[in-house]
């Protein structure tokens, strides 16, 4: 798909049929009211028609008067209406090469939770390939060693630096972002990546409550901690910074049984970006934004320990892709948001929700799999 058929099209189904914030109700959890005051009246979005009034006759000139005025309002809520659309196009589609974003970004400083195996160690590879430089971090020290070793010598020690930290842990995240800050310079992007299930999937009631509170405490404390400490960095820093909070399975409000604990800390993550989005406002923070990452099912170790269900096995097959080449979709749209995500006229920040699987890339795959017999067992063995 062209270019700008990916803005045709985004602009035909988000003008049609998305109903704007202001009446309640929202397409994504990151969605705002994209139209300006003057067309938003709390009713839906495609009740917004650009319309040309053109008389010959004029026995109402009051009436036409008003229509004029109308027309041309409507016709610039429109146009802002399909600028704002296509920037989320950009981030909202399946993932073919056509659709990456292609004006070229700085390189970056980046931060990365959780980031010396699976996705976060993927995308720590792909930024790096990008040019940028990067800081990982893991409980493990010698996880930490040998993850920063192995990336030096690939990018050069002076692009990866590594710290090992638990997050969850008061005061660590404080110890991440000094680190990050004395070591780069500054932070542009920070990526909260660090989540488990205690690799355990099984029903909440035969769980111990130390696994419990590791899961909580990792995937949403950890979060949090990292949140704070990198919004104190960032807001005193000349330049932008983005904050990235990692979702997963849940994240949507459907159920996950087997793993209910983690999939109530992922639907908890919109909404504490959200608040922190609002609270930045309110403090005057401009330079500051929080975004959501989407990266779909990742074939990690985190994943695979939970394909032991015929249910689990065919979803993991029909849906799952490999670390490397979800990196590769996320990252170059990742670097972009410094530069889509900044309104031309106001200067100010707005949230991203950057989704790898979306839903209809999932129904697409299930329906080729039901029709076709396609991506049956390729990474684990199914039942006849």
């Amino acid at each position: 798909m062209s270019y700008m058929s990916v803005r045709q099209s985004a602009a035909a189904t988000s003008i049609g049929k998305r109903r704007c914030a202001c009446s309640g109700s929202t397409a994504s959890p990151s969605t705002r009211c994209m139209m300006p005051q003057v067309a938003c009246r709390g009713g839906a979005a495609s009740s917004i028609k650009a319309t040309s009034t053109r008389v010959y006759f004029n026995p109402f000139p009051g009436l036409v008067h008003q229509l004029s005025q109308r027309s041309t309002r409507d016709a610039t809520a429109v146009r802002r209406g399909r600028q704002a659309v296509m920037t989320r196009a950009l981030f909202e589609t399946n993932g073919s090469s056509s659709e990456k974003p292609r004006t070229p970004q700085p390189p970056y400083n980046v931060v990365i939770t959780g980031s010396t195996k699976g996705i976060g160690r993927a995308l720590a590879e792909e930024f790096l390939r990008a040019g940028d430089r990067v800081v990982i971090c893991s409980r493990s020290e010698e996880r930490v060693e040998d993850a920063v070793a192995e990336l030096a010598a690939a990018y050069g020690t002076d692009r990866v630096k590594g710290v090992a930290v638990d997050v969850a842990r008061p005061g660590q995240a404080r110890v991440l972002a000094d680190f990050a800050a004395e070591q780069l310079g500054s932070v542009n992007l920070w990526i909260n990546n660090a989540g488990t299930n205690g690799y355990r999937y099984g029903p909440m009631a035969d769980s111990t409550d130390e696994e419990l509170q590791q899961i909580v405490s990792t995937n949403v404390l950890g979060v949090m901690l990292c949140c704070k400490e990198a919004i104190r960095v960032m807001r005193t820093q000349n330049s932008h910074g983005h904050i990235f909070n990692m979702d997963g399975a849940g994240a949507d409000g459907n159920a996950t049984p087997r793993f209910a604990a983690y999939g109530a800390t992922k639907r908890s993550l919109a909404q504490l970006g959200k608040s922190l989005s609002a609270e930045l406002e309110i403090l005057g923070i401009r330079n500051v934004a929080i975004h959501n990452l989407s990266p779909g099912m990742v074939t990690t170790e985190l994943l695979m320990t939970g394909a032991n269900t015929t249910t689990a096995k065919f979803f993991i097959n029909c849906l799952a892709e490999p670390a490397a080449d979800v990196a590769a979709y996320l990252v170059p749209r990742i670097r972009a948001v410094p530069q889509s995500s900044v309104n031309p006229l106001t200067g100010t920040l707005s949230a991203t929700y950057i989704r790898f699987l979306t839903k209809s890339k999932a129904l697409k795959q299930i329906g080729e799999r039901l029709l076709t017999g396609a991506r049956k067992g390729r990474y684990v063995p199914e039942d006849a």
